[in-house]
């Protein structure tokens, strides 16, 4: 310390920054700019501004703070750990290190009080709309006159990075049409990228776009040192006027660092020894400790933390006067905090019956709809697609942000990225359920949201349609052929594709009763036989992922056909015709790999018996992956190429998508 006492904001601070780092240095990796330039602006939201309980850090009142620039979690975690949170010192000493709760960016569920995990540039942006979106729906829902139970903000810091990145227009235009009053994002505008000064590539006005997508705009002129100006702007933020803000902090990177501040060269590098002891001094600090942590500094952390508990005590007394005038909500409420759905919610099925010709979109929407009516808080939303996803919830109304906040129709619009990470947003958040719909072949739109859903362990359903090259007229740049194999590779993620409309049932229940990872759905555009179930296997084998849908006559197969979506037809018809030749044939409706595999190796067995070597399996899509299944002779029969403008029975024949093509590969291993 120097010998004059600086004030305890500017002490404050500076513990934050020096906490950032030494831990930065300690891992000898990670990126010191921004905590140093962006302390002032997280230390005064957080001890004066921010709603929270480090004791709880579950609070479902709490405000939600998202580091969206996430390669700055040294900032993060000095905060957490300054203010109470469950993360000691020596985590904050492990950072980046195996098994540590420091990661390298921040994981949602790995470390109390990270709220999203971050760290692609831009996704926690969309993912804060999606926070600002479900405070808002269950305000409308849950709220009553004299019981605001759900009333809290939303805050997200960002850089120029995110900001670059396409998804935060998105997102950002979609909260300004909303009109989401309680978001919040705080720019850290320090005019500085990995490469070099923003003016590389990024010259836009960034205030003046945020304007013209309908956000209060507020400007800090100087973010390092003026905390009189930050406290006034983050309190003008927190009043709702029926616009989200979007603060502008000028800010220094890597602030205090007597050589390398305001450069790139502090961006995504330790300081070294030499300039970590000469920052250290510059801030008033002893450069022979590490981690240190000042005792007054630690008294008013703790007073914040202390305060933020009362918070939570005085939110649960108002919660137990509600739960006493409203009961059947207060148990709607503790079923949903919980993460579970309500008793008997799929107690009672739709079932079709046998027929020709029902396209598993329109099946999955009729399903969707059975189970919205038993899930008050079932959510979701589309890329202006819903007239052909089949996805809206008839009579729930849509969602804008005002009045009717409680609809619990999204209407996203041509955002597939966003749609993606608002919809993991709200995951995050906790309490309503939530999907999405758009074609299958935009999933590449998504795949960083699907991917991010998987590695946070999110319950988010991505509903997809038009799946195949079924799709027909529109051609190539429609037909999906890879999408199904890239988000089989991704962890986590389960694929689900039915063959017929009770399948469609059972993909949307198994969707929602899977709770740790994220779920794609897929359906199709072209109509599907609806297989009669007392001829067949039961829907319901959905579930184990693979199921024997028709036996082979004397229930002894010599051939195996394994096939997904609307390529089970193809099989079925296959195996009439390998019957009426003699070769006894079962076919498998594989309609989740991912489930299957995840089975125990008796009903694996069953269903695939080793004994039988003639295997092909059928899908309009890659047939990458698949060998897994058919063994060392078996034979793939798909798509290992792009699609084509044709009516789509055209394509499949000449694709050979056809029972001849089946019953030759089988033929073809028999001799």
């Amino acid at each position: 310390m120097t010998a004059a006492t600086p004030t305890i904001d500017r002490l404050c601070t500076n513990t934050i920054r020096t906490l950032a780092i030494d831990g930065v240095q300690k891992a000898n990796s990670g990126h010191p700019g921004l905590p140093l330039g962006a302390a002032p602006l997280a230390y005064t939201l957080w001890q004066k501004h921010l709603a929270f309980d480090p004791s709880a850090p579950g609070w479902a009142d709490r405000d939600r703070f998202v580091l969206s620039a996430g390669h700055g979690s040294m900032l993060l975690y000095a905060l957490l750990h300054l203010y109470g949170f469950p993360l000691s010192l020596d985590d904050v000493k492990a950072f980046r290190q195996w098994g540590s709760k420091t990661p390298g960016h921040p994981e949602f569920g790995l470390t109390a009080g990270v709220e999203a995990t971050t760290g692609p540039l831009g996704q926690g942006a969309a993912n804060a709309v999606g926070m600002a979106i479900a405070e808002r729906w269950l305000a409308a829902h849950f709220n009553r006159p004299g019981h605001a139970i759900v009333d809290h903000r939303t805050f997200a810091l960002m850089g120029d990075g995110c900001l670059m990145e396409g998804i935060s227009y998105e997102a950002a235009s979609l909260a300004g049409h909303l009109k989401l009053g309680k978001l919040v994002w705080l720019y850290d505008s320090n005019a500085i990228s990995l490469d070099g000064p923003t003016a590389l590539s990024f010259t836009e006005d960034v205030a003046k776009r945020m304007e013209a997508c309908g956000w209060r705009v507020l400007t800090v002129a100087d973010g390092n040192e003026d905390f009189a100006a930050l406290d006034a702007a983050l309190k003008t933020a927190r009043q709702d006027v029926g616009q989200p803000t979007f603060v502008v902090v000028k800010t220094t990177i890597g602030f205090g660092s007597p050589k390398k501040a305001g450069t790139h060269h502090v961006h995504g590098s330790p300081l070294g020894d030499e300039e970590l002891a000469a920052t250290k001094k510059a801030l008033g600090f002893d450069p022979a400790q590490s981690f240190a942590v000042p005792s007054e500094a630690k008294a008013a952390f703790a007073a914040a933390g202390a305060r933020g508990q009362q918070a939570r005590l005085d939110w649960e007394k108002r919660l137990a006067a509600w739960a006493v005038a409203f009961p059947a909500l207060a148990a709607e409420w503790k079923t949903m905090q919980a993460g579970e759905l309500p008793a008997g919610w799929d107690a009672e099925l739709l079932s079709f019956p046998a027929t020709q010709g029902l396209a598993t979109r329109q099946s999955g929407g009729k399903a969707v709809n059975h189970f919205a009516a038993k899930i008050p808080w079932l959510i979701g939303g589309d890329a202006d697609l819903s007239v052909s996803t089949n996805t809206a919830i008839e009579k729930g109304g849509d969602f804008d942000g005002g009045a009717g906040a409680g609809g619990r129709n999204l209407r996203y619009g041509v955002r597939e990225h966003a749609m993606g990470a608002i919809a993991n947003g709200i995951a995050c958040h906790g309490g309503p359920r939530t999907y999405t719909a758009t074609f299958f072949c935009f999933s590449d739109y998504m795949k960083p949201a699907i991917r991010l859903a998987a590695l946070s362990h999110l319950p988010t359903i991505f509903a997809f349609t038009h799946d195949s090259i079924g799709l027909g007229e529109d051609g190539p740049t429609h037909q999906p052929v890879e999408h199904l194999a890239a988000l089989r590779a991704t962890p986590n993620v389960h694929v689900v594709r039915p063959c017929d409309a009770n399948e469609a049932v059972e993909a949307w229940r198994y969707a929602l009763a899977r709770t740790h990872g994220p779920t794609v759905l897929v359906f199709s555009r072209q109509k599907t036989t609806t297989w009669d179930r007392a001829k067949c296997g039961a829907a319901a084998g959905l579930r184990r992922g693979a199921y024997v849908l028709a036996e082979a006559g004397g229930g002894k197969p010599r051939a195996l056909l394994i096939a997904t979506g609307s390529e089970v037809e193809v099989a079925m018809a296959a195996r009439e015709q390998l019957e009426a030749k003699g070769v006894p044939t079962r076919v498998v409706s594989m309609a989740c790999q991912e489930q299957f595999l995840a089975q125990d190796a008796a009903w694996r067995e069953s269903v695939l018996p080793s004994g039988v070597a003639a295997r092909v399996s059928i899908e309009a899509a890659a047939t990458f992956g698949w060998q897994r299944f058919l063994g060392a002779s078996g034979v793939a029969i798909g798509v290992d190429r792009f699609g084509a403008s044709a009516p789509a029975e055209r394509i499949y024949a000449e694709y050979g998508l056809t029972a001849a093509a089946v019953v030759a590969a089988v033929q073809q291993q028999l001799r």
